[in-house]
């Protein structure tokens, strides 16, 4: 059973090349196919780990004759995989001089002290600090604080009656934590992993760009925040044997961390800059009024992305000495802990999608689907993102993203639809999965405090996936198409 996950993945590669002819005037076609699926199978099963599946375009590629090995390589590095080095390595240095934790902690020192409020602050502090930071370092920074407020409830009531805040505390960081990374585009790998999917399926297609993505995105995770927020209290917050909570276990944390450092100082100043150039780089449209950006007076301003922002940021931390010390705000060691095997996960997809588009699979796929013309786009799309959001409760969110998008793509242009209206959606569907704990790091790491049962996320999961349907489409609708300009009665040229 243990060799069925590995063995299937290029049993059913060999098997679609030697039974079928998807285009006789075309092999290349059957051949991405099969690679196609022989990685969507190992990243569903997670046979090997997922990025050393993200490989296989590098050895297949060249052998089927799909691209040159020379041109598959540099996809696994480009401007996106360095807007999240650059990302991360500011994360790194909130992480290193506990700035991520003093945000928290005067967060929910600031919210009020009876349960709903402390509920909220808690929620408020992970999906800010998501936005920023990874979801599972996130999860993992917040977990201690909880489990402080936990084991201080628990020496003044019983713990049977503490059971529901319990359970209701611990999955509103996991879902907030999710939620928070849908808001930036460097906030999860999905995100990203679109970004680049997009660039390389329409070379000719505007950048989107921070700006857009958080105008677009940040609503979504502040509205679906509070029905968050009001599913717990529905549910775990009805007869709670306490009216308030102390707020001495937030001061006594504060305490802990001491002072201010000279260090969080000008790490904090550094993330406001690279938030400040990442929004304003680029002229922000708002109707007729245009907010022009910070990068125009540069005599080549279209070379400079967000990813150059990021590594100058990044650079400057490595610069800057700290106080009393040899050191420097960011130092090697700490930057190690860099994510490299989600960077090669990346890479798989980026070379996916490129691999989609030069074999002519892409172009196959959308002429198979010619009949859903008749479909309104408008359901579509639902469509689209029930399926994400419940195929992303068992596979990786990333992989399902880097699946599915050169799909979509291909899908939207036999359909003359832009391509936004599909891919969009679908990005954000994959970070909503809410019922079972392998769905994300962040439901696995809360699911093993051993605080909170199966049933209980699986009860509130359903309810929250089915709430996120709905917002998602209504977002897409009445907010996407004003904010990447989206006619869904125009077929853009650049997606020609």
């Amino acid at each position: 059973m243990r060799l069925l996950p590995l063995l299937s993945g290029p049993l059913l590669a060999i098997f679609l090349i030697v039974f079928f002819d998807l285009d006789p005037q075309n092999p290349k076609v059957t051949y991405m196919a099969a690679i196609a699926i022989w990685m969507a199978v190992w990243w569903i099963t997670q046979a090997i780990p997922l990025a050393a599946t993200s490989l296989l375009p590098i050895v297949f590629f060249p052998v089927f004759g799909i691209m040159d090995g020379k041109d598959v390589a540099p996809l696994y590095y480009n401007y996106i995989i360095f807007l999240f080095i650059g990302g991360f390595i500011m994360a790194l240095a909130m992480e290193r001089w506990n700035l991520h934790k003093r945000i928290a902690i005067n967060v929910l020192l600031t919210v009020g002290s009876n349960p709903s409020s402390i509920l909220f602050g808690f929620m408020l502090s992970t999906a800010f600090l998501s936005m920023w930071i990874s979801n599972t370092a996130t999860t993992m920074m917040m977990i201690p604080i909880a489990l402080a407020v936990v084991s201080k409830l628990e020496t003044s009531f019983d713990n049977e009656n503490l059971k529901p805040f319990i359970t209701g505390l611990f999955l509103s960081i996991a879902y907030s934590a999710s939620l928070g990374g849908v808001a930036t585009i460097v906030g999860t790998p999905p995100n990203l992993a679109f970004a680049r999917i997009f660039s390389i399926t329409f070379p000719n297609a505007p950048e989107i760009s921070f700006a857009q993505w958080m105008f677009f995105a940040f609503p979504i995770s502040f509205v679906f925040l509070f029905v968050v927020w009001w599913v717990i209290k529905l549910f775990y917050f009805r007869n709670l044997p306490m009216s308030k909570i102390e707020p001495d276990i937030f001061k006594k944390e504060l305490k802990i961390l001491g002072p201010r450092s000279y260090e969080e100082s000008v790490v904090f100043i550094s993330f406001i800059t690279l938030v400040v150039l990442w929004i304003f780089r680029a002229d922000i449209t708002l109707g007729n009024f245009i907010i022009p950006g910070w990068s125009r007076p540069f005599t080549y301003s279209n070379y400079i992305n967000d990813g150059t922002v990021a590594v100058f940021i990044a650079l400057i931390l490595f610069i800057w000495p700290a106080q009393n010390s040899k050191d420097k705000i960011m130092n090697w060691e700490t930057a190690s802990r860099l994510p490299w095997n989600v960077i090669l996960l990346f890479g798989g997809g980026f070379a996916l999608a490129q691999g989609f588009k030069d074999s002519g699979l892409s172009y196959w796929v959308g002429k198979q689907l010619a009949g859903l013309e008749a479909v309104s786009p408008v359901i579509l799309v639902m469509i689209i993102i029930t399926m994400l959001v419940f195929l992303t409760e068992l596979t990786s969110n990333t992989g399902s993203a880097e699946i599915f998008l050169p799909i979509l793509a291909a899908i939207a242009v036999q359909l003359k639809v832009n391509p936004l209206f599909f891919m969009i959606p679908a990005t954000i569907a994959c970070s909503f999965a809410f019922m079972i704990p392998v769905a994300t790091p962040p439901n696995a790491l809360i699911f093993g405090t051993n605080r909170i049962d199966i049933k209980d996320m699986a009860r509130t999961g359903i309810w929250l996936n089915i709430s996120g349907i709905i917002i998602i489409t209504l977002a897409i609708i009445f907010i996407g198409q004003f904010i990447f300009g989206i006619e869904l009665s125009e077929f853009p040229d650049w997606a020609k």
